[in-house]
């Protein structure tokens, strides 16, 4: 009983594979977010300028991060990533809002500490089960 105990222990470890845990940096297009009915729901009414984006001269800034998590499963990654994004991007906001600063910008995304600075595209962490934007920036007054 004993010897095959053994033997089944052996052979389940030898043929157990470990689970491979998916981890996908996505980039993808700010426009099509931005210009989502999602984006329209959920964005707050303070202004959002990425990296690079022309914006009015700055008195004074503080620089935040963020990092949000999001359900992943049973939705395609890019599906995902646009939730998770919005939602980082709501807490940015939501923190300029109740500060009393007047917009959020310089806003790169910064997964897994990488920055990645751009005008055009933001980056998103895509797994099996989680995905996930993690993002920098400026909360600013802006010059009178």
């Amino acid at each position: 009983m004993k010897l095959k105990l053994v033997f089944a222990l052996l052979i389940t470890i030898v043929f157990i594979q470990p689970a491979q845990a998916r981890e996908d940096i996505l980039t993808l297009p700010l426009d099509e977010l931005l210009a989502s009915e999602d984006a329209k729901k959920a964005l707050l009414d303070v202004p959002i300028f990425f990296a690079g984006q022309p914006h009015p001269a700055v008195k004074s800034s503080k620089e935040v991060t963020t990092s949000r998590k999001t359900n992943a499963f049973n939705k395609s990654d890019e599906e995902a990533c646009r939730w998770v994004m919005l939602s980082a991007l709501k807490v940015l906001q939501d923190a300029a809002q109740k500060g009393g600063y007047d917009a959020v910008a310089n806003i790169k995304s910064n997964y897994d500490h990488n920055e990645f600075a751009s005008s055009t595209e933001y980056q998103c962490g895509a797994g099996t089960f989680i995905a996930g934007a993690a993002l920098k920036a400026d909360l600013v007054r802006f010059e009178d």
